[in-house]
């Protein structure tokens, strides 16, 4: 049983030309749908609005074989992103936060809302950044979590969300202190360590609890840290249209190739089991950004690349 939490929200995309449209999104919304189109059955753990946008969000769950674990409306309005597109395909983010639904979930409708029998959860981005919801997943995750559940962490770093740093940084490396996989990008890795190269960053977070650091860098080769260990793959050349959801789909895949093979975080010392899975969750990533918005594949759309070949077999 696969659990994500964090944020759902709508990415209102601002096009070169200031045309808007408006996209299902959130990191772990993308990360929970990405699961759900790769196979697997997880639950998604979040509020969602009682307005249109919120009916919108139920929907692509449903669509995308993810269940709500949290199936009460809330009256608050749906959380949302202005999204600008640049001629590189590269999105910026501006977020309205404050009074929404999505940071609208305390850790007893969290603790409530946890199925029985979790194997793996998956939390990050905004959710770790907005009270009540962040607080919710730090207690969540310290003491109601089993201690056997795989706990991968995506910080998915927002700058622009964060009111203290000092705060927002102090909460997440308690939070890794737990975690067994931690995904970060270059761009989070420069944030949470201005001025170190990112491969000495990257690395200075084994120190922190992980047993394992996923370190992806936009279209240069994708990496796998742990003690002793690691792993590189390279990044697929594609057509980039944008690359929302990008990086939450490469964690998704990786977190569902890693569960549906059957491994556990007993298991993350092994090189090639790694290897493998990182594999797949390039190839998914690499799909997401070939189409607008966070759309990433469903498992007949990859099946036959090199890092699905094998799985479930």
């Amino acid at each position: 049983m696969i659990v994500v939490t964090g944020e759902a929200l709508i990415d209102l995309v601002i096009d070169r030309d200031g045309r808007v449209a408006a996209r299902p999104g959130g990191g772990p919304f993308n990360t929970a749908r990405t699961i759900g189109r790769l196979g697997l059955a997880p639950v998604f753990l979040d509020r969602l609005s009682a307005d249109t946008f919120g009916g919108l969000l139920r929907d692509r769950l449903a669509q995308d074989g993810v269940a709500l674990g949290v199936p009460e409306e809330c009256a608050a309005p749906t959380t949302l992103a202005a999204v600008d597109v640049g001629a590189d395909g590269v999105a910026g983010y501006h977020f309205y936060l404050t009074g929404t639904s999505a940071v609208a979930l305390d850790y007893p409708r969290l603790s409530a809302a946890l199925p029985g029998g979790v194997t793996a959860l998956h939390a990050g981005s905004l959710a770790l950044v907005a009270d009540p919801i962040a607080s919710g997943i730090e207690r969540l995750i310290a003491t109601d979590v089993p201690a056997g559940a795989l706990v991968m962490i995506d910080p998915n770093c927002r700058p622009e969300a964060v009111t203290d740093r000092a705060a927002y940084l102090a909460r997440l490396y308690r939070i890794l202190a737990r975690a067994d996989v931690v995904k970060v990008s270059a761009e989070d890795l420069d944030y949470l360590a201005p001025g170190v190269p990112a491969d000495a960053a990257a690395a200075a977070l084994l120190g922190e609890g992980p047993a394992l650091v996923l370190f992806t860098d936009g279209p240069r080769s994708a990496h796998a840290l742990g003690k002793g260990l690691e792993v590189s793959v390279d990044v697929p050349a594609v057509e980039v249209v944008d690359t929302i959801g990008a990086g939450d789909s490469f964690g998704g895949a990786f977190l569902a190739w890693w569960s549906g093979a059957g491994l556990t975080a007993s298991d993350l010392h092994r090189s090639e089991p790694v290897g493998e899975a990182l594999r797949a969750a390039v190839e998914v990533a690499a799909v997401t950004c070939t189409r607008a918005g966070a759309e990433p594949p469903w498992i007949g759309e990859v099946r036959g690349r090199p890092g699905w070949r094998s799985w479930g077999r």
